[in-house]
């Protein structure tokens, strides 16, 4: 009797530990920004190739908006753990010690998705993912969401137009030595607490993509919008390392390839979503649209670009040169 309840009870445990090995491996992705963004449709794609090309071995849960960590928390949750994967803006980097992400900040160093995707596909970009590494941290990829623009409560036509005002940005000491350089007054706040910020006068204006702007639903609280396109926003898909190398390589493979097929679909849409949502900025009607000239735009290029030199020692010259060269910019010739 007893050797058949043993039996019975090791069968039992032989289902148990069966069902447990069939588990799916629970990766968390928490992001900061709206779904309905690029990174957001990307983080969801990511999720559905992986449960794809894994066969479900792999459950990615995306928390959208901040619902998890917000921007000043989710850098550390990832480090200890507790997240298994980020989508940071480039920007966070810095204050993680690794500077030279700092490059994508500098004002007008990118003339279109063109100059920037021979530096995030190329030499420049590998070499800064792999700088995460002693941070714990591993790099898989770039991903664009587009380029800034500036918002106020009045109107923006010149870099005399931002003096004196209090812009949002995110952390990041070239962003400040950027809004400086028009006058500016940088103030660094946390993306979910823009929109309250915006709406009760705390700052006067901030810098997005378009895309950030309408889904945050910023345009409701902003009566100007200038296009200036002076920066890039963009991220570093990124995975806690320890729980990465601890994959089996297999799996590992498989989501390699389910983040470049999300990585080719996040870059292709994020024009897209930004030149849609512009759109329906405009037909809102509650914020004026303004398309700076030839010249106008010129001029806030020659007001900024001397940020470049001036954030050297912090971002490193051979960074900033690298970048240079892959894209042949010559600050010198404007």
């Amino acid at each position: 009797m007893k050797i058949s309840n043993l039996l019975v009870g090791l069968f039992a445990c032989a289902i148990s530990l069966g069902a447990y090995a069939q588990q799916p491996i629970v990766i968390k992705f928490s992001h900061v920004v709206a779904a309905d963004t690029p990174k957001g449709k990307a983080a969801e794609m990511f999720a559905k190739k992986a449960a794809e090309l894994t066969g479900g071995k792999v459950k990615v849960e995306v928390y959208a908006n901040s619902t998890l960590y917000k921007d000043k928390e989710e850098m550390e949750a990832l480090q200890l753990g507790a997240v298994q994967m980020l989508a940071p803006s480039l920007a966070k980097f810095g204050p993680l010690g690794v500077k030279e992400f700092e490059v994508f900040d500098l004002p007008f160093i990118f003339n279109g998705y063109d100059d920037l995707h021979k530096v995030t596909t190329g030499a420049v970009g590998k070499q800064l993912l792999a700088k995460l590494e002693p941070k714990g941290i591993r790099g898989l990829a770039f991903w664009d969401n587009g380029f800034k623009s500036f918002s106020a409560n009045s109107p923006i036509k010149t870099p005399a137009d931002l003096k004196g005002k209090k812009m949002r940005i995110q952390s990041s000491k070239v962003l400040e030595e950027q809004m400086r350089s028009v006058g500016s007054m940088p103030q660094v706040m946390a993306f979910s607490e823009v929109y309250q910020a915006l709406q009760t006068g705390v700052v006067d204006g901030t810098e997005n993509p378009i895309s950030n702007l309408y889904t945050q639903k910023m345009h409701e609280v902003q009566k100007h919008l200038t296009l200036t396109d002076h920066g890039y926003l963009g991220y570093a898909v990124i995975v806690n390392k320890k729980f990465w190398d601890g994959l089996p390589a297999d799996i590992r493979k498989q989501l390699e390839d389910a983040m470049e097929q999300s990585t080719r679909y996040a870059n292709q849409i994020a024009k897209v979503e930004n030149d849609s949502s512009l759109e329906a900025v405009k037909k809102s009607g509650k914020t004026a649209v303004y398309v700076p000239t030839k010249e106008e735009r010129l001029a806030f290029k020659k007001a900024m670009v001397p940020v470049h030199q001036k954030m050297e020692s912090r971002v490193g010259k051979e960074t900033i040169q690298a970048v240079y060269r892959d894209i042949g910019f010559k600050p010198d010739s404007l």
